[in-house]
């Protein structure tokens, strides 16, 4: 997605695994990283958590074309108000969603605090790290030449034996039980490192980004039927805290846990909305059970915590929109005739949007400052108070959603940037736009992991059928 020049190293250390470079090297001789792709350091900060909580919905949303769901807990919170442009919404509270032009500036956002306080009880389970950990060839890897693949002689590229892949980087190496070209050393890229999935009705693109070692980002797509045959087209999207230990697993278990619930509550009839909140919390579930299981590894950092993370989900069916969260990732509306302003469908729990909701900081302000991505709510056992977030929508018109996290909204922040970037044919080539989307966070130099799930509205007839 992301093309770029090759360029003699001007670093004295190799970025990925910190061993000694020489001038003029390419790729790093420990662990093959590219070194033409170093792009400028980023200017964001690891995600950190903080303690805090927002409002539970009060009572299931009122007037659609849906069984009456269940009434939640009784709360002495009011529900939050989502600012959905002018697309016609409801909210947790079954209240209609206000225009952003009319609505009063006093009105108090998920997660604000009326009296400018900040969120009691900041978290800081270890200090923030490096994005990269050493990355070192494993005991016993042949030692030998490095080849650089830009002047190896692909001309002697040979078919593999059966069970075993060529290297990416030299195309001649076999790979080894390690994941190390046994030629080159170049590390093979690891499964979680760039996935795509693509159904009728909903596409989805993660990948690992340019900066981080690992890819803390899952997702799970999937469609299903309603009671009366019509389709029901689901799209999760989590994203691993960094500061928590086993971020990778909190993501990948929560996006699987979320999207099984949706499938088995949504043909029984389970109101779309109160399907979203009850798959949030069995997401929550299954990540504070990874905080009681042991680690299926040796973790690099020495103090360890419990595994956290994000999630947004949405659920989109031929006449109604739902969307859920918790944390800082979002979803987007984006109208395919582009004749309506497209909108941001969530509200972020975080210390940026704690202290705009406030009236202490302008927008650009909060997320200027270096305590912008601290989260004020997450998965994990350790996490203060679950509340999770639902709205639903009634658009009058086809469009796109956008289920993202931080790693592409960073480089398209306000829902009009976000519109420029989605192709116009969105909604007929959803995982042509994905991939567009995750180039455009490359380009704007990959700080972060980075995925997204394009979901065209309405869901087309052919998305029905469980998959």
């Amino acid at each position: 997605m992301m093309s770029q020049m090759p360029q003699p190293t001007a670093l004295s250390r190799c970025p990925s695994c910190e061993e000694p470079l020489e001038a003029g090297d390419r790729f790093c001789g420990a662990c093959g990283y590219d070194l033409s792709a170093v792009p400028a350091p980023p200017q964001d900060h690891p995600t950190i958590t903080m303690n805090g909580s927002s409002p539970r919905p009060s009572e299931a949303a009122a007037g659609l074309d849906w069984p009456l769901a269940p009434e939640p807990a009784s709360s002495d919170t009011p529900a939050p108000v989502h600012r959905a442009a002018d697309i016609r919404g409801l909210d947790s509270g079954g209240s209609e969603l206000p225009h952003p032009d009319t609505e009063s500036a006093g009105v108090q956002q998920p997660g604000g605090h009326p009296s400018g306080a900040q969120p009691s009880g900041v978290r800081f389970d270890r200090r923030p790290e490096a994005d990269e950990y050493p990355l070192a060839p494993p005991a016993g890897a042949p030692a030998g030449p490095v080849v650089d693949p830009r002047t190896a002689d692909l001309g002697a590229s040979v078919t593999p034996p059966a069970g075993t892949k060529l290297c990416v980087a030299c195309r001649s190496g076999h790979v080894d039980s390690d994941g190390y070209c046994e030629n080159c050393g170049h590390a093979q890229p690891r499964e979680r490192d760039h996935m795509e999935q693509e159904l009728g009705a909903v596409s989805a693109v993660s990948d690992r980004g340019l900066r981080h070692h690992r890819n803390e980002d899952a997702f799970a797509i999937s469609s299903t039927a309603l009671p009366d045959g019509s389709p029901a087209v689901v799209a999760i999207v989590c994203d691993g805290v960094s500061s928590a230990t086993r971020p990778d697993e909190a993501s990948l278990a929560a996006s699987r846990a979320a999207n099984e619930a949706l499938l088995a509550a949504l043909p029984l009839g389970t109101h779309p909305q109160q399907a979203m909140h009850e798959a949030i919390l069995t997401a929550a579930e299954a990540v504070n059970a990874l905080a009681e299981a042991p680690p299926a590894h040796e973790e690099h950092a020495p103090h360890q915590n419990a595994p956290a993370c994000t999630l947004v989900g949405a659920v989109v069916t031929p006449t109604l929109l739902i969307v859920g969260w918790v944390g800082d990732s979002r979803a987007y509306w984006v109208p395919v005739d582009r004749a309506t302003p497209p909108a941001r469908l969530t509200e972020d729990d975080s210390w940026a949007a704690q202290m705009v909701a406030a009236g202490l900081m302008s927008e650009a302000q909060a997320y200027a400052d270096e305590r912008a991505h601290a989260i004020t709510g997450w998965l994990g056992a350790d996490a203060y108070e679950l509340e999770p977030h639902t709205a639903s929508f009634k658009p009058d018109r086809p469009g796109v959603v956008v289920v993202c996290t931080d790693g592409l909204w960073n480089y398209a922040e306000a829902a009009e940037e976000m519109a420029e970037v989605v192709p116009l044919d969105a909604a007929e080539r959803p995982l042509h736009s994905a991939q567009v989307l995750v180039g455009h966070a490359l380009d704007g130099g990959g700080h972060d992991n980075v995925t997204v799930a394009v979901v065209p509205f309405p869901a087309p007839p052919q998305g029905a059928g469980s998959a």
